[in-house]
């Protein structure tokens, strides 16, 4: 059986934690450095599903592209988006400015890959209260298109829903496939 391979995006504004929420998720390592992406590092994982329907397994080959945040590269970030099956819009809990541009780095992505599908991944939740959390995350989902998959609370740090973001994209991937 031939694998699938698909792009995904990491996009957000600086610092919100995508290269982390990456390495979380590929090497299963979290480092509190912090690192500026300049333009893009590429990041390979295959993942293995078994599909409920039939009991079998179908692997899937994610091209995890970490697209830096800095404003002073805008110009070249579409054409980093170009192609990507999805995206994972990243927003820091602890920093409203980057859940206030969660919005703007959706539509950019949509305009560019308009068949496209997105999760939200609001990180660094280990770092607030869980409660305030719940309606921030009850908020964006209100406010979103259907193609916005879902919304997840993450945490680089912790690991928590990183895995189940990607597996989410990955079932996704394979059932319109």
């Amino acid at each position: 059986m031939a694998i699938i391979s698909k792009k995904i995006c990491l996009v957000g504004d600086f610092g919100v934690g995508k290269t982390s929420l990456i390495r979380r998720f590929v090497d299963r390592q979290f480092s509190d450095q912090y690192l500026s992406t300049v333009g893009v590092k590429i990041s390979r994982k295959k993942v293995d599903l078994i599909l409920p329907e039939t009991q079998s397994q179908q692997s899937i080959q994610l091209l995890i592209w970490d697209l830096e945040g800095h404003t002073k590269f805008k110009g070249i970030t579409p054409s980093y988006l170009q192609g990507a099956s999805a995206a994972v819009v990243v927003g820091d809990v602890t920093r409203q400015d980057t859940l206030d541009h969660i919005r703007e780095h959706i539509d950019l992505f949509l305009s560019i890959n308009p068949k496209g599908w997105v999760v939200i991944a609001l990180n660094k939740m280990d770092l607030v209260d869980s409660e305030n959390l719940d309606g921030l995350v009850q908020k964006m989902s209100d406010s979103q298109t259907n193609q916005v998959l879902s919304v997840y609370k993450t945490s680089a740090k912790t690991g928590a829903y990183v895995d189940e973001m990607f597996e989410l994209l990955s079932r996704q991937f394979i059932s319109k496939s």
